[in-house]
């Protein structure tokens, strides 16, 4: 079965707090999981602004006093990866069969209708190349943001990074497994806010501003203009549309 074989489900649900938005992204794959819901794609946003952890990542990693004081929630994500301040940002999820397709496969493919979407905003974006090794790269204090690097396959533009993503799959009653992918599409700067709630020292946090500041770019610095949630959300379910040859149901 390919993907335009499927029915497909599309909901934006707007701005939740991070409890809320994790609990459905995976509730959202449980109820693709066990048949009870056509494999959809949810666009959503964050308030107030939340850290998410990487499902094996270290709460210590984040100073929860810091995070307090500016009223940032602290949550844990079902999926991997590293540190995210989900702030400025235009956030989907999705939850799909596999169809037993590889984990990479699923997420280029992916990549592919987020970048058609963006494209349609004005975003000339590309795809990362190199692969780096992440079981040594998170060994470093500089990996704990999950911006701090790029997979290969993630979407770029003029070599920084603009879309950060991780996945997690599970198995369904009959065997095939559930893929749930979620990520973050950087509207503004205010992720580079990060640095400031982690649990590092001062020479360790001028080094990461620097380097999450070179490493990554935002829609707003790309299109020169505001990008919100909705116009967003148009137009990456239309790029989805496009790119997989699908027709979604709205709810």
């Amino acid at each position: 079965m390919t993907i335009e074989d499927h029915e497909w489900r599309f909901v934006n649900t707007g701005l939740h707090s991070g409890a809320f938005n994790m609990d459905y992204d995976e509730q959202m794959a449980h109820r693709v999981q066990r048949g009870d819901q056509a494999p959809t794609l949810r666009i959503y946003g964050w308030d107030p602004w939340a850290v998410s952890l990487g499902h094996h990542q270290a709460i210590t990693d984040i100073d929860a006093d810091a995070c307090r004081e500016r009223g940032i929630d602290i949550v844990r994500r079902a999926t991997g990866g590293r540190a995210i301040l989900h702030a400025n940002e235009v956030t989907y999820s999705i939850a799909m069969r596999s169809d037993e397709r590889s984990i990479n496969d699923i997420y280029s493919s992916i990549s592919e209708a987020l970048a058609c979407g963006l494209r349609m905003l004005g975003a000339r974006v590309e795809f990362a190349t190199a692969q780096p090794e992440f079981q040594s790269l998170y060994k470093q204090a500089a990996a704990i943001p999950c911006f701090a690097s790029s997979a290969r396959h993630e979407i770029q533009f003029d070599g920084k990074k603009l879309v950060g993503s991780a996945q997690r799959r599970y198995a369904s009653p009959s065997g095939a497994e559930v893929v749930l992918q979620h990520g973050s599409i950087l509207v503004g700067s205010e992720h580079q806010q990060l640095i400031d709630v982690l649990a590092i020292t001062g020479a360790q946090r001028d080094v990461m501003r620097t380097g999450i500041r070179e490493k990554t770019t935002t829609l707003e610095a790309i299109l020169g203009r505001t990008v919100g949630l909705d116009e967003a959300a148009d137009a990456l379910r239309n790029g989805f549309e496009q790119q997989w040859g699908i027709h979604f149901t709205l709810s």
